[in-house]
């Protein structure tokens, strides 16, 4: 799931498209308040970039990131 011709997705965005977060305030909040990891570590900027094979748990979910040809 990309939405950039370099196979890079934002954190917040992701939150958002994937229905993790119902908007971006709430991606925000989830982010600053320490609840999403990436790759098993704590992740806190809104705006890290999410690569295809990052591995994202958010709300007790895990998202694996994929890009376009994957899907």
């Amino acid at each position: 799931m990309t939405d950039t011709d370099d196979n890079t997705i934002r954190l917040d965005q992701f939150l958002k498209l994937s229905g993790a977060a119902g908007t971006g305030g709430q991606a925000k909040v989830l982010i600053q308040a320490g609840q999403i990891t990436v790759n098993g570590e704590v992740e806190t900027r809104r705006r890290r970039k999410l690569r295809p094979g990052d591995r994202v748990i958010a709300e007790g979910e895990e998202y694996v990131i994929t890009s376009d040809d994957e899907e």
